[in-house]
């Protein structure tokens, strides 16, 4: 079962580009259901005075992004998972955007002095 991972008041940042993810017996590109190639990025989480360091999974490579810059992540949900007496959660996002950009376009929907 996924649980939804409630992002608000989150602070995220990029500290690895994307990575396609590949299956690890046959090195293959491993896709969602609908097709669509997955991707790794690892962020810092930061919230109520911690931080995490996440490796996330997301269909499409993300575009846009700086290492160590921050990112909006959307539809962000965990998975526990157990395999030959190894455990862990995993994580995935329908979307991980620019966070600068994202923040620009609230401020002002990017119109304006100073908007490209």
């Amino acid at each position: 079962m996924k649980l939804r991972v409630d992002t608000q008041g989150m602070t995220f940042l990029l500290v690895k580009d994307a990575v396609p993810v590949r299956d690890f017996e046959t090195k293959r590109a491993k896709a969602n259901a609908d097709g669509v190639p997955l991707f790794q990025v690892q962020l810092v989480a930061m919230g109520d005075g911690e931080a995490e360091i996440l490796s996330v999974k997301v269909p499409g490579e993300p575009e846009g992004l700086t290492a160590g810059g921050p990112v909006t992540v959307e539809g962000l949900t965990a998975q526990a998972w157990s395999v030959e007496g190894k455990s862990g959660v995993a994580f995935y996002a329908e979307a991980v955007r620019d966070g600068a950009r994202a923040h620009a376009a609230a401020r002002g929907n990017g119109s304006g002095p100073g908007a490209s």
